[in-house]
């Protein structure tokens, strides 16, 4: 019979099951080790193999759906090419196998509306399509970061260039017609989140990780007309204008890109991740949002924080300013949107809005005074600003919404999936796209 004490000593014995390498395809196994446990042999062993046995039909589930996923993937190509008028009546099943549809499985087909797939990539694509629903076609990629890309945004202007926020800790500045990385700003000691172009002056205001927010000049020279049309790459300015700048040779390339490696203004008010930043109308002031749940509005000309902007119980994911006028909304993990109003500068109004179920990953503002949210519960709203109370229309989807991209003159939503589909719209609900989605990943 066990004594007191033998039972106080094995009260402090305790189970450890350790994760270590097994000779079985290399995988991780669950092992008991006998020192560490108080449990017979047999019954260890026995565990054991259980695990090795729930971990085999695991993997065995996991294998079959991935299949699955494929022929799914593979039958919805084939069901929106068909309806796009693209199959002639000839369709090739998941199996590669040609066969001529018949007349009533068209009439299904036209009825059957797929889920879109799309990848996740940072290219860009045309729109010109038979019907109402086009399918994107690739015309140009920007290749040279080396992590994910978070942000894409364009400059305003005559000559606009494509901004690029990474988490490879640069943003970069492109050349639109040709491809050409034109600049390197390398000033961030944390991934970039966001990348906002000044409505005027030639600035450019970036968000980071390492909690803050630099504003530096993006002077660039594009390729002319006969350089384009040659397929020559452009060169940049000489950099002279650039503070904390300098040239150098990718790889013995023709190529120079300039390198920015200080900003002109640094603003380090936040004490958590800084994950975006935009424009008030106007140029003189920005505001910034950070997972520290709180907004801030700062002056760049007198480098001065004008005002805090607090209320949400959570992490910020976004904030956007209105073109025009006045106006900021931020959006937040807490489910919930806020529209801050600072048209009358001696008081400012906050309306709060509770339009989702699930963290609301972006709210931008859209042509015609509209906003558009986007949120982790799968769906996509579009409110006025008139009238913020019920959204005016509403866009379900099967995952959920990354950060929103809106376009000023098309009105077109870009809607970005955690499946690494693209998804297109209008600002009332229907969908007139999608990217063709063609590897799993892609680089910019």
């Amino acid at each position: 019979m066990p004594t007191e004490g033998s039972m106080k000593k094995a009260s402090k014995q305790r189970l450890s099951i350790r994760r270590s390498h097994s000779s079985r395809d290399g995988g991780l196994r669950h092992r008991v080790y006998e020192n560490d446990s108080i449990l017979p042999i047999e019954i260890r062993s026995r565990l054991q193999k259980l695990f090795e046995q729930i971990e085999h039909e695991f993997e065995g589930v996991y294998a079959e759906n991935l299949a699955l996923q494929d022929k799914v993937e593979a039958l919805t190509e084939k069901l929106e090419a068909a309806q796009l008028g693209r199959t002639d009546g000839v369709s090739t099943d998941v199996d590669g196998n040609t066969k001529v549809k018949s007349k009533a499985s068209n009439q299904i087909s036209q009825l059957i509306r797929p889920k879109s797939r799309v990848a996740s990539g940072k290219n860009v694509f045309s729109f010109k399509g038979p019907s109402s629903t086009s399918l994107g076609q690739l015309v140009r990629s920007y290749k040279g970061h080396q992590d994910g890309v978070w942000e894409v945004s364009v400059s305003k202007g005559e000559n606009p260039v494509l901004g690029t926020a990474s988490a490879d800790r640069s943003a970069r500045l492109w050349s639109i017609e040709t491809g050409t990385c034109l600049l390197q700003y390398v000033g961030h000691s944390g991934s970039v989140n966001s990348i906002r172009f000044h409505p005027k002056e030639p600035l450019v205001l970036t968000a980071s990780g390492d909690s803050t927010a630099h504003v530096w000049k993006s002077t660039v020279s594009l390729p002319v007309a006969s350089q384009i049309s040659e397929g020559n790459r452009s060169n940049p300015s000489s950099g002279d204008d650039l503070d904390g700048s300098d040239k150098e040779d990718q790889d013995g390339d023709s190529e120079n890109i300039i390198y920015v490696k200080t900003a002109q203004c640094v603003i380090g008010e936040h004490t958590g991740v800084v994950i975006a930043a935009d424009w008030i109308a106007g140029g003189k002031q920005i505001v910034t949002a950070s997972w520290d749940r709180s907004a801030n509005i700062y002056d760049v000309e007198k480098s001065t924080t004008i005002q805090s902007l607090t209320g949400h119980d959570q992490d910020l994911t976004h904030c956007s300013t209105h073109p025009s006028q006045r106006l900021v909304v931020t959006s937040s993990t807490d489910t919930t949107f806020r529209l801050w109003d600072f048209r009358d500068r001696s008081i400012h109004s906050v309306n709060v809005f509770q339009g989702h179920t699930d963290a609301v990953t972006s709210a931008s503002f859209a042509p015609n005074d509209k906003v558009v949210s986007g949120s982790d519960d799968r769906s996509v709203k579009v409110w006025d600003l008139k009238n913020m109370r019920t959204p005016i229309a509403m866009i379900r989807t099967d995952s959920a919404v990354n950060k929103l991209s809106i376009s000023p003159t098309s009105h077109v939503i870009a809607i970005p999936h955690d499946n690494r589909h693209i998804r297109l719209y209008d600002l009332n609900g229907v969908r007139i796209g999608r990217l063709p989605r063609s590897n799993r990943q892609v680089q910019v």
